[in-house]
């Protein structure tokens, strides 16, 4: 596989594939910037936060003294060892939860995911819902389908578990919330049939979830977060059935995720290993450094260099005239 700037063919190929409903979405924190400019500096209530940012808040906030002030994982470990993990989960809350005094909108990105069922019936294609998988906490996503009058079924993880009767329940399963409000814990996956990426659109929230109900919260986000989360959680034994087959039988597209996080290499890893490699994968990113290009290629992923919004305006140009090619 290649590093490459995206051509015309592989626009035509990509918007094609989403055309026939062959395509996973895989945001990653990056795609909050999405329509952030280069340089352009991160501004509380307004836009979200990347991880660097996000760790430099919590650093100031709980006075954590680590060697790199940018290392969310680390940053966010001493503000729990420091001042308890109450305190930090309140901290995260303030700067993802969607208030009355924040002005925190979609991205072009997320409008333009949420558009995809318009879309299809514009074009008079017959309705192929997706399935959306996240590693970020914020509703941006599910706001941009409420937007547009889309409905969708949320799956989120419980890191921390619910707290009932003041004790903590279900820790490590996910939760799943249809459009009617109904929520269910998916306690056997390999028999859970009630949620299909082939009914409506799915978004699987893999890292937790900020949500109305702060109870409900959850954050994978400190270092032992990631421990217990990575040697008890095998995403093909936890996520529904129906989900495990959409993730191992489409082209898979990561759009601002970065391979230097280690922790979401080895929870890939548990499902590359089951791929059909037939499948081909894509990784949009404008800038990595070469271990991450080597890293994607590793995986037989084509990395694309080009920014984010760049590359989302091109396909939704190649949606509205390519022919899906069924």
């Amino acid at each position: 596989m290649s590093t490459t700037t995206p051509d015309a063919n592989h626009f035509r190929r990509v918007a094609q594939a989403i055309l026939r409903g062959d395509v996973v979405p895989v945001l990653g924190a990056g795609a909050n910037l999405c329509d952030r400019g280069a340089g352009e500096p991160w501004q509380r209530g307004r836009t979200m936060p990347n991880g660097r940012e996000l760790a430099s808040l919590l650093a100031d906030e709980f006075s954590t003294v680590v060697d790199d002030p940018t290392d969310l994982l680390r940053v966010s470990q001493a503000a729990a060892l420091d001042c308890g993990y109450e305190p930090l989960f309140r901290q995260l809350r303030r700067v993802f939860a969607r208030a009355v005094d924040n002005a925190y909108e979609p991205t072009t990105l997320h409008r333009f995911l949420a558009g995809l069922p318009a879309l299809r019936a514009r074009r008079g294609l017959e309705p192929s819902p997706q399935l959306i998988v996240t590693t970020n906490y914020d509703d941006l996503l599910e706001q941009a389908f409420e937007d547009a009058g889309e409905p969708f079924d949320l799956l989120y993880y419980l890191a921390q578990g619910e707290r009932q009767a003041g004790k903590r329940r279900n820790q490590g399963r996910f939760v799943h919330l249809s459009p009617d409000g109904e929520r269910r814990i998916v306690r056997t996956p390999k028999k859970y049939v009630d949620v299909s990426p082939q009914a409506r659109t799915v978004i699987m929230k893999i890292h937790g979830a900020v949500r109305v109900d702060p109870d409900e919260d959850s954050w994978v986000i400190t270092e032992d977060h990631y421990i217990d989360y990575l040697t008890r959680t095998n995403l093909s034994e936890l996520i529904p059935v129906k989900l495990l087959d959409k993730l191992l039988s489409s082209n898979l597209l990561f759009l601002g995720y970065a391979m230097r996080d280690w922790n979401l290499r080895v929870m890939l890893h548990r499902i590359w290993t089951q791929r059909d490699s037939s499948w081909e994968s894509w990784a949009v990113q404008l800038e990595a450094d070469e271990l991450d290009r080597r890293l994607w290629a590793d995986k037989d992923v084509n990395f694309q260099a080009i920014a984010l919004k760049t590359y989302v305006g091109e396909i939704a140009d190649r949606l509205a005239t390519v022919e899906a090619g069924f």
